[in-house]
């Protein structure tokens, strides 16, 4: 689900980059800003961050005394992106295994449908594998396929934290709805 959230973060700007009266500019906060969230990539309760879509605050700096860097208050509004358990989503597979096959959808890497999750597909081995339909409809590598969230949770992975989902193509509407080459099936 993507939607807007108010968020809050405190931006540390260096001694070295304050001007001779001791300020920084606006932009540059913003700048710093972006870098975090680049750096951060998501939150557990918010999930993804895909877009500053505006700025609320700039806050008074605090002075850190040790080190004379400052930290700015900044209030701003962000687009985000939180897929959770029953929504109908797409993504583009990225491997095909006898046991299932993985997608990304957006920013999740790992979105897994088991092929016990495939109802009517039965895997073809190959140099490129494949799920093969009753009607023909194919699951390779590089298809779009829309399907339903059955479950989403965090997982650390060297130290990084991610979103995992795993998903069903039981249901209707849900399988491949565009080529390896983007046109629609």
């Amino acid at each position: 689900m993507f939607y807007e959230v108010e968020l809050f973060r405190k931006v540390a700007v260096l001694a070295e980059n304050l001007d001779k009266d001791k300020l920084v500019s606006s932009r540059f906060i913003v700048t710093r800003l972006l870098e975090g969230l680049l750096s951060e990539k998501e939150d557990e309760v918010h999930g993804y961050f895909l877009a500053v879509t505006g700025l609320k605050r700039i806050g008074k700096g605090e002075v850190v005394h040790n080190s004379g860097d400052v930290f700015f208050p900044v209030v701003f509004n962000c687009r985000m992106f939180l897929p959770s358990k029953g929504e109908i989503l797409e993504g583009v597979v990225c491997h095909v295994y006898r046991f299932g096959v993985f997608l990304r959808c957006g920013p999740v890497k790992y979105v897994f449908i088991s092929a016990q999750k495939m109802p009517n597909y039965r895997y073809v081995v190959g140099e490129k594998p494949v799920y093969l339909h009753d009607d023909l409809a194919r699951i390779e590598k590089d298809v779009v396929v829309r399907f339903k969230v059955l479950g989403v949770r965090w997982v650390e992975k060297r130290g990084d934290m991610r979103k995992v989902m795993v998903a069903s193509l039981q249901g209707d509407m849900l399988g491949p709805v565009a080529g390896p080459d983007g046109l629609d099936l």
